[in-house]
């Protein structure tokens, strides 16, 4: 079984492909590496592909304490220095966008450029007075979940979160049972992450200065609260394309994969000297 320890914790990861271009992607809260086996191979043909569990998620080490999103950024820094893939292409889905774009901040020349799905950086929409009332509830929803892996366990939680803030009605039963049972046991670590005061927050100011190419992508069926910070994230880095992907939502590389894998591959052909 690969892991690292790296930045005192053990990360579980697969490397897949021999091609000269790292590309690294980091899955969202709930999920883990397997997030990306529809994808994986098919990029392995092009690209040298790092996925990985992030801390407290699945067959990485889940260390006690409260944890925070500065311990990923450092964790993903880390384990691509480790490995030898500086400089990469980093893609990062919902939470996982999150933690690339503070690795941006931190550590630009760990880049080659970066691709985000919609990032769930919520604390964005606090002042805007059309999206503000779309971060109250967000909040809201957020602190609901909690409350019921309280109240009823875990599983139910986590078919709150994907119905009420993920994926939206009715998808909960439509996952794999695998799927189902990933969210389920990495839902401690969701609950870890809810009560980090820096969970869903950025400055776009620490943005401003990234200069390498960027990807920002959404889906049109996802829920309404992820489009506005795609908005204002693209309004402020320096070399930025937006993509809409057509009848997709929150996981289009699972949905969609077919036009995810030709819209970042032709990105990064596009971006590649």
């Amino acid at each position: 079984m690969p892991t690292a320890t790296v930045n005192g914790v053990q990360l579980f990861y697969e490397l897949s492909g021999n091609g000269e271009i790292p590309l690294v992607f980091v899955h969202g809260s709930w999920g883990s590496h397997r997030t990306w086996d529809p994808i994986v191979q098919r990029l392995a043909e092009s690209f040298r592909v790092l996925a990985y569990d992030r801390r407290g998620h699945s067959q990485s080490q889940r260390p006690a304490g409260q944890g925070s999103i500065r311990e990923d950024v450092a964790d993903l820094a880390a384990l691509i220095e480790h490995l030898g893939l500086a400089p990469a292409w980093i893609a990062g889905n919902s939470s996982g966008a999150s933690i690339t774009l503070r690795l941006a901040v931190e550590r630009p020349e760990l880049f080659r450029g970066l691709i985000a799905h919609e990032p769930p950086l919520f604390s964005l929409l606090a002042h805007d007075p059309v999206a503000a009332p779309m971060f109250g509830e967000v909040r809201r929803r957020i602190d609901a979940v909690v409350k019921r892996s309280a109240s009823d366990g875990h599983a139910a939680a986590a078919e709150q979160f994907v119905e009420t803030i993920a994926l939206g009605p009715g998808t909960w039963a439509k996952l794999p049972p695998d799927d189902q049972q990933t969210y389920i046991g990495n839902a401690p670590t969701f609950l870890d992450e809810a009560r980090d005061p820096e969970f869903l927050a950025f400055d776009l100011e620490w943005i401003k200065t990234f200069f390498r190419p960027s990807l920002l992508t959404k889906g049109e069926k996802s829920p309404p609260t992820f489009a506005p910070v795609v908005a204002k994230l693209a309004g402020v880095l320096p070399n930025v394309e937006v993509v809409m992907y057509p009848g997709a939502g929150h996981t289009p590389h699972d949905t969609h994969t077919d036009a995810y894998v030709e819209r970042i591959t032709a990105f990064i052909r596009k971006n590649t000297a």
